[in-house]
């Protein structure tokens, strides 16, 4: 939990003192909302690992020339990835219909503006975190083979990138029909990355596994 917190003050740290626009700098030194601690503390660091390519609060502009921020903003490489914490209070369940509709414009914004947007609802981060960390890998499997380990041939990082993607567990004829190889051949690649405590079993007995999925 230490390494956590302090690597949360390194991250917040760095892009106080390297922001330039007032109005963000603003809202990073008010400091973070308690849902989005929350999913950093419970979801994004156990599943990733770091903040690389990670912004908070990021800034960006609607289509009345006004000014809405993201809780999260994924960038790797220019992708524009968008992460929300959806609380459950009173403050969502009496959602007037002018707020809900302009909860739906901005994510239809958002969405024009060639952003792909992961809203999070704030009970999934407490009642379902393994879910939601599942939902983290395959978002960022959407953008980068993310942190790979160093040693892995080609296939076994398109292996590692297909798992990050995929909601639930997979069999070797997929992964045989993704990477065009024979189903022998893929499941010579599922069992090393096995063997690395990369993936897992997912189903199936000693003799012959069926389906595999990331290991989180």
């Amino acid at each position: 939990m230490l390494r956590f917190e302090e690597r949360l003050d390194e991250w917040m740290n760095a892009h106080i003192s390297e922001e330039k626009n007032h109005r963000r700098r603003e809202l990073l030194n008010k400091g973070l909302g308690h849902g989005t601690v929350q999913f950093l503390r419970s979801i994004w660091f156990p599943a990733v690992g770091h903040f690389q390519h990670l912004f908070p609060e990021w800034e960006v502009r609607d289509f009345n020339n006004g000014y809405r921020y993201l809780d999260l903003a994924y960038m790797p490489g220019g992708a524009k990835g968008g992460i929300e914490i959806q609380g459950y209070g009173p403050h969502a369940r009496d959602l007037d219909v002018r707020r809900f509709k302009d909860l739906c414009r901005r994510h239809c914004l958002l969405a024009l503006d060639g952003w792909t947007f992961l809203p999070v609802a704030y009970p999934s981060i407490i009642d379902e975190p393994q879910q939601c960390q599942q939902l983290v890998l395959a978002f960022i499997g959407k953008f980068i083979a993310a942190d790979a380990p160093s040693g892995l041939a080609c296939l076994e990082v398109e292996t590692l990138r297909l798992a990050r993607r995929l909601l639930r567990p997979f069999t070797p004829l997929e992964l045989a029909q993704h990477l065009r190889v024979t189903d022998r051949h893929a499941r010579r690649i599922l069992h090393k990355l096995v063997d690395l405590h990369i993936l897992e079993v997912a189903s199936g007995g000693e003799q012959r596994f069926r389906t595999y999925k990331l290991r989180i």
